[in-house]
């Protein structure tokens, strides 16, 4: 059985020393990313403001939808300078264990309503929530997400069309994780959300996520592939959020009736 399988149930899983090595994407080694890194936390008090720092340069980095036939590593998104939701988990948990700060990534499966307005027709979806190991107790976020125009043009469009979810954020939505609790996308802790479906344990990156048992169980390849195809209309989305102009999704054309 892989280790992703086994860590939500299994004694010890809580140990910080367990979260703190390599992994398939977690180049921990990587002299770029160490360099980052150790220019980012040189003058850091202690590890909240380690980790704040950290996360603060992930959360900058414009979240961005783009088709893809594996899971990246850190380094690559760290080059790439954007990535979805599980391209900047990898990144965050990388350089906090980099930092020598335990982290993983929970994913917790979200019903497909918070999702309209910018992939529709979805009946749920994953998201990675990066926990870090802070003031001895694993604190939570996935306010790294949405970089901070993105998710300041999300709400705002919330409001302006009176919708309470959406865009994959809620409408009173956390915007930033302060180091001291927990902070969510959706406005409150995750066993209380209305829009997490269920939680799906805890992984060192996304690649240890699609080889584990919860994902072979619930994500079948139909719908692997239309989360896959509709990557392009998100990322869409995602630049005319970013830019402040707000036009209709495109809507796909139906097949001609003439005959070639």
């Amino acid at each position: 059985m892989a280790l992703s399988a086994r860590l939500p149930l299994a004694a010890g899983a809580d140990d910080p020393q367990l979260w703190l090595r390599p992994s398939a994407l977690l180049d921990l080694e990587d002299p770029k990313l160490r360099l980052r890194v150790h220019a980012l936390t040189q003058l850091c008090k202690n590890e909240r403001e380690k980790a704040l720092a950290i996360y603060g340069h992930v959360k900058r980095l414009p979240l961005a939808r783009r088709v893809k036939l594996r899971a990246l590593t850190a380094r690559e998104v760290f080059d790439a300078g954007r990535g979805d939701a599980p391209d900047k988990a990898t990144l965050l948990v990388a350089m906090l264990r980099i930092a020598q700060l335990p982290a993983r990534i929970r994913y917790v499966t979200l019903a497909g309503e918070i999702l309209r307005g910018i992939a529709p027709g979805l009946r749920e979806a994953a998201r990675p929530i990066v926990e870090i190991w802070l003031h001895g107790r694993w604190l939570r976020t996935d306010t790294y997400i949405f970089d901070p125009t993105c998710m300041a043009a999300a709400r705002q469009r919330l409001r302006d069309l009176g919708w309470e979810w959406g865009y994959g954020i809620h409408v009173n939505g956390n915007m930033l994780w302060d180091g001291y609790e927990d902070s969510f996308l959706g406005g409150v802790p995750t066993e209380c959300d209305l829009m997490v479906v269920r939680d799906l344990g805890v992984f060192h990156d996304a690649r240890d996520f699609m080889r584990s048992r919860a994902f072979r169980r619930h994500y079948t390849t139909v719908r692997i592939l239309h989360w896959t195809l509709l990557a392009p209309m998100v990322d869409w989305v995602l630049r005319n959020l970013r830019s402040g102009t707000m036009r209709p999704l495109p809507q796909p054309q139906p097949p001609s009736s003439k005959l070639n």
